[in-house]
């Protein structure tokens, strides 16, 4: 279930480049569509909490919500996940989705050697030929085009949302096994959300006046690309550490492509098949030969029943 959850994932965030640029091409600026998706995120996810008290328990009843878990939870939002975001999109109006992907798929590399360094992963052959097939298959499918563009200044962006991502998962890995997905995913869209809001308040960056057609866009990033995403996300971290899952969302820039052939008419060459058939054949092997994880105290162990399932990927 953790792979399949982290590949949920990774096919939900993959979808977001191609709903940002329909969105830009409405009329949206980067403040407004970050704005917008994270307060719509931040009251979607509360409404499922009071909806259903039962996401808000683990295993061993009620979660005690202390304050650092919250000022914890909140700090990922408002810190990290609004950092990152920023920073992404931000480089997405300035680069096309391609080169951007490639530069911010160096996280894995920089999240499995933090975790190594930091002594909460261990790089065994079996994993460390994973992430470079993995690796290299991600580099034929965003450039197997040839001749893609290059904006100095966007790659410096997409660089620094890599590294604020990978210090995002390394953080994130401390709390999933404390808190239950969906809290955990409420807590970091609140902060974000109060983040992004400031920001606004501040430069009068974020307005509304673009075209009716872009709420569905913007909508479309808030539930598929940061709602269903994260929650998947963190569900599945929680089983299979920051390695592994950083790995496994290599499958991202592959959907990307795809979907960028299916809605901007982008035919996938010989070499981008060839790559995305490296990223899934990496993906088989490490589910196939991944070191088993200590079982997690029974405090702490995942109800499946509390864990959102996956209905549809994208």
């Amino acid at each position: 279930m953790g792979p399949a959850l982290c590949l949920l994932s990774a096919a939900c965030f993959g979808a977001m480049p191609i709903f940002g640029k329909f969105a830009y091409a409405a009329g949206v600026t980067p403040a407004t569509l970050l704005l917008v998706r994270f307060a719509l995120a931040a009251v979607l996810l509360a409404a499922l909490l009071l909806a259903r008290p039962g996401l808000r328990r683990t295993a061993g009843g009620p979660v005690r919500l202390t304050a650092g878990l919250v000022l914890t939870g909140l700090g990922l939002g408002a810190i990290g996940y609004a950092t990152q975001a920023g920073l992404y999109f931000a480089a997405l109006r300035r680069m096309d989705a391609s080169p951007l992907s490639l530069i911010l798929y160096t996280y894995p590399l920089l999240v499995t050697v933090a975790a190594v360094l930091l002594g909460r992963d261990r790089l065994t052959p079996a994993r460390g030929a994973a992430l470079a097939v993995a690796s290299a298959g991600t580099l034929l499918v965003l450039l197997g085009t040839g001749g893609v563009d290059f904006d100095p200044f966007g790659a410096a962006l997409g660089f620094g949302s890599a590294a604020t991502y990978s210090g995002y998962i390394l953080i994130a890995d401390t709390v999933v096994h404390r808190l239950p997905p969906v809290v955990l995913s409420a807590l970091v869209m609140a902060g974000a959300a109060v983040t992004l809001t400031g920001h606004a308040l501040v430069t009068g960056g974020a307005g509304l006046d673009f075209a009716p057609r872009a709420w569905l866009w913007l909508a479309c990033i808030a539930v598929v690309s940061t709602v269903a995403a994260t929650l998947a996300f963190f569900a599945g971290l929680r089983r299979t550490g920051p390695s592994t899952a950083a790995i496994l969302s290599t499958f991202e820039p592959v959907v990307t492509t795809a979907l960028a052939a299916l809605t901007l008419h982008e035919l996938l060459t010989p070499v981008q098949l060839a790559g995305g058939l490296l990223v899934l054949t990496s993906v088989a092997v490490l589910q196939l030969r991944r070191p088993a994880r200590p079982p997690a105290p029974a405090s702490h162990a995942p109800d499946p029943a509390l864990v959102p399932q996956p209905a549809t990927k994208g």
